[in-house]
């Protein structure tokens, strides 16, 4: 046949391997999901809406991510799954078309006092390499540059056994490590005010030491009541010199006490293992005031800060050292790096400016190497996490982000947004827990939960694109085009907070006067100093509360009551109806079921295998003994109470025979931060970002205080309860107090009645306060990008 009449080929059926272009979500109950079935494109990017608390992160973190990791663990050997964390099957009918799940949520990264930027992320090891082979005078291997490697040396006998013969040899090693010896790699010397670690005109035995958990009823006090190093009924204030080094200095010993060999070591040592080895903000609040009282910590004098020994410091590279390397802003140290001509680290000199250049490009080229892990918010701890799957040949893999926006001016914003594209135009699928309209409208594909929270949430409200979500009269499409608009009229000052010559980390010897009786929003863009001018000139002063980003710390066993100190009025008032002791009351001490120890669920442990859980069947889930649940107030017992949601609680303790001011104050304060819908029992783990922040503020505004500084109040907020915030912080001005907000979300600046902008860029491009004045003025002058930003979510 020629080639005029060949019959073109009929086009061939698509591969079935193509099909699978889904991910398939079947009956979804995990937390609040109500049974909730969903279809989510592969290779594109969903975005997840819905206000806090409507089961967003229960779908997309622990359903499809939970189960996508789950599964990739068991495809390891049951030798390796021991050393892994058991991960339960979520509580969903069915998943299909899952990939591998990259997970970057808001975490703080580790509250390890050694953990830095460049530790977290491998920048300090490939320095390490790169100055242990360039460095000059060569001072060792790579870990001679490591400020969490000691030098030690030793040399004794070693058995040996060769040829069948038992010999003895000499051996003799030395390590050459980086760290100070001075400070021990922490950069910093403490210095303790001994007054404040005990009272030197009591004895022992009178409960001499004012340290938390030191009573001389516990465990540390029966240790150094029984040592036989110290008379227990001497006042210290008469030791002599002998007594106090072992009060204070002693190394651990081994004694007997009580029949039981036990460790005795002096105050100073203990107290630097037991609180100085957490990072500041990871402890708790009471342990945290102690050691602000107690301790005052120096910049170490023999390193300067830098945690790195004299050797190490010694040798450098054009005459650059590590620790100068390791303090300049990344996107300086992305130039020096790029000027190193050396082909023979050429490919450690790549990968190096690869991950430095994505610091740049992912907004943190503001940051150095040096900069403590636990202080970096929880916007600049997800992006760090995200610089390693910046420049990945990874495709059809899922990442999961958890409002990437967090933290971010309006103008970030869009480089973040461009990142989002680019991962998903590789063959991936993004899948995005937002808040943001910035962000929901370049979304391929959204999912809104709701309609409410808690309870009231759990079910799919919408699915379809962008417009859909406008044209739909769900909660969020109905705000996503809600613009703030500016006030009529600004509040007038009475006074203000003076703020001098701060020169704190990139601020250049700043001047302000943030005004008192108003509501003033600082801003500026990330890394512009915003935190470093209010958090360290301002935190400290008499009468100024702080709430910031730090997260909420709590077990299964926390919840709203135990956290916001609601509990201990109701367990006295149920005490003081019923006649009996108020720890009956309490499902962590004795009035605990035996069966389940309080936990309400039986844990049976099976080795590299999901634990399992079961509910309790002696006091089917409620934590408490039997006997407990016969003691009512008000009709209701315990746990019934903790049952009650907080608007149902506030009625209850509001009036008639359960009237208790106490709680009722503190119930009133939750719900005027919007969760009235809140289970007061509910454990802290299952509380979603949001909630958790607004637990955290509700619990604030008790303290005492005519100055509160919130720190990005908004984050994990839907556009819909930012208005309620506003409401909120309005009443606490028009109460008398004084509120200063650091936030990037416009209609928080719009809301404003002063506002004061530093930047004009971050890092050392930032530092100075290039705006002061009403929000009006700011759209009028449009002369920093804070203003153009604010004039073009106005529309002016």
């Amino acid at each position: 046949m020629s080639p005029a009449t060949t019959r073109p080929t009929a086009p061939a059926a698509p591969h079935l391997a193509d099909s699978h272009d889904t991910i398939s979500v079947q009956g979804a109950r995990e937390n609040n999901l109500k049974d909730i079935s969903v279809d989510i494109p592969k290779r594109r990017l969903t975005v997840f809406t819905g206000v806090s608390g409507s089961g967003k992160s229960s779908l997309v973190f622990s359903t499809i991510a939970a189960e996508s990791q789950r599964m990739i663990n068991e495809t390891y050997s049951a030798f390796v799954q021991g050393f892994m964390p058991n991960l339960a099957r979520p509580d969903v009918d069915a998943l299909g078309g899952l990939t591998t799940a990259i997970i970057v949520d808001q975490e703080r990264m580790g509250a390890n006092v050694r953990s830095t930027v460049g530790t977290a992320t491998d920048a300090n090891a490939m320095l390490r390499i790169l100055f242990s082979r360039l460095g000059t005078p060569h001072v060792g291997s790579p870990q001679a540059f490591s400020f969490n490697v000691a030098s030690i040396s030793g040399a004794g006998a070693v058995t040996i056994e060769k040829s069948g013969r038992t010999m003895k040899e000499r051996r003799s090693f030395h390590i050459t490590g980086g760290m100070c010896p001075r400070c021990e790699g922490m950069g910093k010397v403490s210095d303790f005010d001994l007054t404040q670690l005990y009272d030197a005109t009591k004895s022992l035995a009178e409960g001499a030491l004012t340290i938390p958990g030191y009573s001389m009823d516990g465990w540390y006090g029966r240790i150094f009541m029984g040592s036989g190093f110290l008379d227990p009924d001497k006042p210290i204030g008469k030791y002599n010199k002998r007594e106090l080094n072992d009060l204070l200095y002693k190394e651990a010993t081994r004694i007997k006490v009580d029949n039981v060999n036990v460790t005795y070591e002096g105050l100073i040592p203990r107290i630097q293992k037991s609180f100085l080895a957490k990072d500041r903000e990871a402890m708790q609040p009471h342990i945290r005031a102690f050691v602000d009282r107690a301790i005052t910590f120096t910049t170490c004098p023999e390193c300067d800060g830098t945690r790195l020994s004299e050797a190490a410091r010694s040798a450098k590279i054009n005459g650059i050292s590590i620790a100068d390397a390791c303090s300049m802003q990344i996107s300086d140290l992305a130039e020096w790096v790029r000027d190193l001509d050396e082909p023979s680290v050429a490919p450690l000199l790549t990968t190096l400016s690869h991950t430095l250049d994505g610091f740049v490009e992912i907004g943190l080229g503001y940051l150095s190497l040096d900069r403590p892990a636990g202080t970096l918010s929880g916007g600049e701890a997800q992006r760090t996490k995200m610089i390693r799957h910046l420049g990945s040949a990874l495709t059809d893999v899922t990442y999961v982000f958890d409002e990437p926006t967090i933290g971010l001016h309006p103008h970030d914003i869009q480089r973040m947004n461009d990142l989002l594209l680019r991962l998903r135009d590789k063959g991936n699928t993004v899948l995005v827990v937002e808040h943001k309209p910035e962000t929901i409208v370049i979304a391929d594909h959204v999912i809104d939960l709701g309609p409410g929270a808690g309870t009231g949430g759990g079910t799919v409200c919408y699915e379809g694109d962008i417009d859909g979500l406008r044209a739909s009269d769900t909660h969020t499409g109905r705000h996503l085009g809600y613009r703030a608009t500016l006030k009529e009229s600004v509040r007038t000052p009475d006074g203000a907070l003076e703020i001098r010559g701060a020169a704190q980390n990139n601020l250049v010897d700043v001047d302000v006067d943030v005004p008192t009786g108003v509501l003033t929003v600082v801003t500026g863009v990330a890394g512009s100093g915003k935190s470093s001018l209010i958090h360290g000139n301002l935190a400290g002063r008499d009468g100024v509360v702080v709430i910031d980003q730090g997260a909420i710390k709590g077990s299964r066993r926390s919840n709203p009551a135990t956290y916001t100190g609601l509990l201990e009025p109701i367990r006295k008032a149920f005490a003081k109806a019923n006649g009996v002791k108020p720890a009956l009351f309490s499902a962590n001490s004795e009035g605990a079921c035996p069966t389940c120890n309080g936990a309400g669920v039986i844990y049976t442990d099976l080795g590299m295998m999901a634990s399992m859980e079961t509910p309790c069947e002696e006091c089917d889930g409620k934590r408490f003994q039997a006997e407990v649940l016969d003691y009512k107030l008000g009709g209701r017992d315990i746990s019934e109470v903790l049952a009650m949601p907080v608007s149902e609680a506030e009625e209850f303790f509001g009036s008639g025979e359960a009237r208790i001011p106490a709680a009722h104050k503190i119930l009133q304060r939750l719900a005027d931060v919007g969760l009235g819908y809140l289970t007061i029992g509910q454990p802290l783990t299952t509380l979603s970002g949001g909630e958790r922040q607004r637990l955290k503020l509700a619990t604030h505004m008790g303290e005492k205080g005519g100055v509160y500084i919130l720190d990005e109040p908004t984050t994990g907020l839907h556009l819909a309860d930012v208005a309620n915030l506003l409401g909120l912080l309005d009443r606490l001005v028009d109460a008398g107090k004084s509120v200063i907000v650091i936030e990037h979300h416009q209609a928080v600046m719009a809301h404003a009645d002063w506002i004061i902008d530093v930047g004009p860029g971050a890092g050392h491009d930032g530092g100075k306060v290039v705006f002061e004045g009403t929000p009006a003025d700011l759209v009028a002058d449009r002369s920093t990008l804070t203003g153009e930003h604010l004039a073009t979510y106005i529309g002016a």
